[in-house]
């Protein structure tokens, strides 16, 4: 007597439609490389593009993708503001940093935020749709190289806001007085914070601090 399987046991699954991406960067290059990319791939699509952070949030609400890619510097509103706001309607949006700087404070900053991978652009053509599909599944993808600059700092003392300030103002070449007068503190205060931003960033010197510091991503200049 010949066995027949119940209905539907040896169906086909019907197939998932194709990861949505939205794209939110500022350079126009950078986005048809990324599309070009993508278009060779049958499980993932464009959902839409967006040339700054206020594009990206509106549009983000409209299509909710399932996979954002977003630079980091743009006009107007930066990356981490963007990913802050789009968070803030939607906790499970799923976002993806693509940035040319490797520094572990901004790194720190965009998963703080609520990225779940962070790629830098020299490594997209090796790690773009790995890490698509890897945060879509709900993983988190880090590039080799930053996560190597967050390991190497882990363990070090954080600079105060404080701290971040003063060398923030020393980096626009402001003296330590012009600093105090500035922020209402006294010039002694100031140097306090600086020594003690330059305890923590393992430098020499005020210049040196403010290298160290920009190369890191904690101020900007």
């Amino acid at each position: 007597m010949p066995f027949h399987a119940p209905d539907g046991l040896y169906a086909p699954r019907a197939a998932r439609p194709p990861i949505s991406v939205m794209l939110v960067d500022d350079h126009l290059l950078l986005r048809e490389g990324v599309r070009a990319v993508i278009g060779t791939q049958p499980d993932l699509t464009i959902a839409g593009e967006a040339e700054d952070g206020a594009q990206a949030i509106a549009l983000y609400e409209r299509l909710r993708p399932d996979v954002v890619l977003m630079d980091l510097q743009m006009p107007d509103m930066s990356g981490v503001e963007a990913i802050e706001a789009i968070r803030r309607g939607d906790p499970g949006a799923r976002i993806i940093v693509l940035t040319t700087f490797s520094g572990d404070g901004r790194a720190i900053k965009a998963l703080r935020a609520g990225a779940m991978g962070y790629l830098l652009k020299a490594s997209l053509r090796k790690e773009l749709l790995d890490a698509i599909r890897s945060v879509f599944n709900g993983g988190k993808h880090l590039d080799a190289q930053v996560a190597t600059a967050i390991a190497l700092h882990v363990l070090d003392d954080d600079l105060t806001e404080r701290e971040l300030a003063v060398l923030t103002l020393a980096a626009a070449g402001n003296s330590n007085k012009q600093i105090a007068a500035r922020i209402g503190l006294s010039e002694e205060t100031v140097k306090g914070h600086m020594k003690q931003a330059f305890a923590k960033l393992g430098a020499a010197d005020r210049t040196h601090a403010v290298t160290i510091a920009a190369k890191r991503g904690l101020i900007e200049i």
